[in-house]
């Protein structure tokens, strides 16, 4: 807090600031410093749900004691988990937004002081729910299980944020990023609420859990994902801003006509008309295009102008990040999602395959994309190791892959030995044993090249005559 009255006391309204000679800073507006722990508890909440990831793959993958079961119950860890992800993600957006919008807006965050309140609430409920799972305290419903005092306290935070973003853009300059940013986080807040009330109709029920799960992942997400990543791409490329902002255009206009119709391929399960099963399955593999088409016509279109890209290690995760939506939500969700395929495999280990390959495909290399852009310059640090950095990137990448294709192989034998022959729970856990020690093995890697990306990134000195890390 001492940071920010700081930082208060010594902004300027709308100029960036220089030093001795009229150079620019690495990090032209003081406001976004607040970026910089948003990004590092996020990295180390990250951390966290790995570690207690690998937890659950122990206990797939071996036969855990009793008394230890009863200490940690499968429940248990899986909220943890999962909650987690959220929580980490989301600190991972708004630190971003927070560094993106003074340069994007050309003038200071409205209130560094309102930022930090923000954050401190949403850290101080994320500590309390993850307590209050341990005791029970806990609505039940799966990622949004925490109970409903906290949901108020998300929803404030929300608002803060939502408040604080919006008066910068207001009073600042306007662009299709910040429309397309603001309109995703205005959503986003939105939805939330329609998950806080318990309805006695479990139909009804989860109706309004999937408008918040999935029209969260793939609708108000996407939209934050397609501004960020835009943002980056001119910055890292130099490339014209309106090759990259059409396609923030067309992110709104499938994000309407396949984002709100593919939440249907989560109603086959709760007697919803039939018409939902195609138009769900169909319609939810087509928003991942933008992303990808934005990426495609960026390295085209800079490739032509013989732009050269300094900054290779964020260029690598702003790739990753769009083969990792063609593949973790494009194709694994297309394939899992078709109805002749999920009338067998809902609820089974394919669901989970697609959900880890997706989560970091889509969304966890864009925070890295976004944190490697503004980590180095928030230290002070104009070129960092390269090789490092993007070898952190492919151990993390080829873990998760690997992970996420053991789970699909599981889910597999779990759907034929289950829901074809007819056999037992157990029948079908025993068959899986051997590639959840494969998923472990591959969770233990994750974690090392999340560990060795963290330290590069947070604690790393800066390496002479490695890459700039500004363009």
């Amino acid at each position: 807090m001492a940071e920010a009255a700081v930082l208060q006391t010594t902004m300027t309204e709308a100029a960036p600031e220089k030093v001795t000679g009229g150079e620019e800073v690495l990090v032209p507006y003081a406001s976004q410093r607040v970026a910089y722990w948003y990004f590092v508890i996020a990295l180390a909440l990250f951390v966290l749900q790995l570690l207690v990831g690998l937890w659950l793959g122990i206990s797939y993958a071996f036969t855990i004691p009793q008394n230890i079961v009863d200490a940690l119950p499968f429940g248990l860890t899986r909220a943890m988990h999962t909650n987690l992800l959220v929580l980490w993600m989301l600190l991972g957006f708004m630190g971003g937004t927070y560094y993106l919008v003074p340069e994007e807006a050309e003038r200071e965050i409205y209130s560094v002081k309102l930022a930090y309140i923000q954050l401190v609430a949403f850290v101080a409920t994320g500590v309390i729910a993850l307590v209050g799972f341990a005791f029970g305290w806990t609505q039940g419903k799966p990622i949004l299980e925490i109970p409903t005092p906290l949901d108020f306290v998300v929803v404030i935070g929300a608002l803060i944020f939502l408040f604080n973003v919006a008066m910068t853009v207001i009073k600042g300059k306007k662009t299709a990023i910040l429309g397309m940013l603001l309109g995703g986080l205005v959503f986003l807040a939105l939805l939330y609420i329609f998950g806080m009330p318990f309805y006695r109709n479990l139909t009804i029920d989860w109706f309004y859990w999937w408008w918040v799960v999935h029209l969260w992942v793939e609708g108000a997400w996407e939209l934050v994902t397609a501004a960020i990543l835009a943002f980056v791409l001119i910055k890292v490329t130099g490339v014209d801003r309106r090759v990259v902002e059409k396609y923030l255009y067309i992110e709104t206009a499938l994000f309407l006509f396949t984002g709100l119709a593919g939440t249907g391929h989560h109603y086959y399960w709760i007697g919803a008309p039939s018409t939902w099963l195609w138009i769900g399955g169909i319609f939810s593999a087509m928003e991942v295009l933008p992303i990808i088409a934005m990426v495609i016509d960026t390295f085209r279109t800079q490739r032509q102008k013989g732009v050269v890209i300094k900054d290779k290690v964020v260029w690598t995760f702003a790739v990753g990040t769009a083969v990792g939506h063609l593949i973790g939500a494009g194709v694994f969700g297309f394939a899992h999602t078709l109805p002749q395929i999920n009338y067998f495999t809902h609820g089974s280990q394919v669901t989970a395959s697609h959900g880890h390959l997706a989560f970091f495909g889509a969304y966890a290399l864009l925070n890295f994309t976004m944190f490697w852009y503004a980590m180095p310059k928030l230290r002070g640090v104009r070129k960092v190791d390269a090789t490092a950095a993007i070898s952190g990137f492919w151990i993390m990448s080829l873990a998760v892959l690997g992970l996420g294709v053991a789970m699909a192989v599981a889910g597999i034998i779990q759907t034929y030995v289950e829901r074809v022959l007819g056999q037992g729970f157990m029948v079908a856990q025993a068959n899986m044993q051997f590639w959840f020690k494969v998923v472990l093995v591959f969770g233990v890697v994750l974690i090392v090249g999340l560990l060795m990306t963290f330290w590069q990134m947070v604690f790393a000195k800066e390496a002479p005559g490695e890459q700039e890390a500004t363009v």
